[in-house]
């Protein structure tokens, strides 16, 4: 038996149990309490998945990780993108974006 004790996508227990190993995943559903506790464990192992990606220069898995990642940001956002991207794109056109790679060094004071 494998102990893994953490929140999982909905269809990873089907998975399992339909590998073809004779393999039975036991699950439970988390109370909105625990669901918020684990979705922050999930963002924080999502994002170390993420820049460890990054520092190998693996392209395609950035994008896995990345998509991984926005998945737990829709996940704490009750499965709604759209107000995030609306303000995403508020702050972009408002602050910019980071296609010009500027790096704040200080600010000289008066």
């Amino acid at each position: 038996m494998k102990e893994y004790n953490k929140l999982v996508r909905d269809k990873i227990d089907e998975i399992i149990n339909n590998n073809g190993k004779g393999e039975r995943a036991v699950v439970r559903i988390l109370s909105d309490e625990e669901l918020k506790v684990e979705l922050i464990k999930k963002l924080a192992e999502e994002m170390k998945e993420l820049v460890e990606a990054i520092n190998a220069g693996d392209k395609n898995a950035i994008t896995e990780e990345s998509a991984d990642l926005v998945e737990v940001v829709r996940a704490i956002n009750d499965n709604n993108l759209t107000k995030v991207f609306e303000i995403m794109e508020q702050k972009k056109q408002k602050r910019g974006g980071f296609e010009q790679k500027k790096f704040l060094e200080h600010v000289i004071e008066k």
